[in-house]
């Protein structure tokens, strides 16, 4: 068995009009974009660096550089599913994932089951092995001023049979 763990961060800009921060794959309806070089999804960035991490193949900058043109507003799904392949072609699966997501708002419960089934989906899973958490920062730090979202990630890999 293998272990890892991931972290992602990106600043929130607020938007006058209605719009939509991707996490996890599900767009989220809000009134903030992410900052990014890709389209910014901290979940699928940190679930990717929990992947690479748990097989000690580096990180999602050095497997996805921003300085690269074929990254730019990317979908993070895609990275996922490359990472995947890699995870396949050494011989390893996903036995679960769990995550922690850092947001002040919007509130995410009514997310996290499409949030999960995606992840599920990506990591060809049963639902049963994907956790979601959505958690505030009770106000402090760039991500409880509602300038930031952030996310924990930890996967489990064990050997293909």
């Amino acid at each position: 068995m293998r272990t890892g763990t991931g972290y992602d961060i990106h600043r929130l800009i607020p938007t006058l009009e209605r719009s939509f921060i991707p996490l996890g794959g599900v767009e989220i309806p809000c009134f903030f974009k992410t900052q990014a070089h890709s389209d910014g999804d901290v979940l699928l960035h940190a679930l990717v660096d929990a992947c690479l991490g748990a097989l000690a193949l580096g990180d999602i900058g050095r497997w996805f550089p921003d300085n690269k043109a074929e990254n730019k507003q990317r979908p993070s799904r895609e990275f996922v599913k490359e990472v995947m392949k890699e995870v396949k072609r050494l011989g390893w699966k996903v036995e679960n994932f769990d995550s922690t997501v850092l947001l002040e708002e919007p509130k995410l419960a009514a997310y996290c089951d499409a949030i999960r089934s995606t992840i599920a989906e990506l990591l060809e899973v049963e639902l049963s092995s994907v956790s979601v958490k959505a958690k505030t920062m009770e106000g402090l730090g760039p991500v409880g001023e509602g300038r930031a979202i952030a996310c924990h990630a930890a996967v489990a890999l064990t050997r293909l049979v």
